[in-house]
């Protein structure tokens, strides 16, 4: 295989990478919690605390990581970033949010230390402190 072919077939190669990376962005994902704590704050008020995605960054894809809040407080995320992303922890998934969205409150009634991530891309992770 000549040079030239290498490059021709790693460039297709990157083309369909790209191409099933965005699919996976795009699915729904949307999973409610499961676990008793946390729980949806139900209604649509506003969180106590809301967390920004700023896309695909390791663990500085959430700001502020980490985040504290006290038990009993609600959090949301918002998602900075153009693509779809979640923020996925033990008991709990925001479900897909797309680019300029907020999810919907979470509150959190156990303290401890969660650490989540984005189930569309794992190398995005976040650590939330409930005290």
């Amino acid at each position: 295989m000549s040079l030239e072919q290498v490059k021709r077939s790693l460039s297709i190669l990157a083309v369909v990478a790209g191409i099933v990376s965005a699919v996976a962005c795009g699915g729904s994902g949307y999973s409610s919690p499961t676990a008793p704590n946390p729980t949806p704050s139900g209604g649509g008020g506003a969180a106590d605390v809301t967390i920004t995605i700023n896309g695909m960054l390791g663990s500085q894809s959430y700001s502020p990581n980490p985040a504290t809040v006290k038990v009993g407080q609600t959090v949301a995320w918002h998602n900075a970033d153009a693509i779809s992303h979640t923020a996925t922890g033990s008991g709990f998934d925001t479900g897909a949010i797309g680019g300029g969205q907020t999810s919907q409150p979470i509150k959190f009634s156990t303290a401890g230390s969660i650490d989540y991530h984005c189930s569309f891309h794992p190398s995005m992770v976040g650590t939330l402190t409930v005290q």
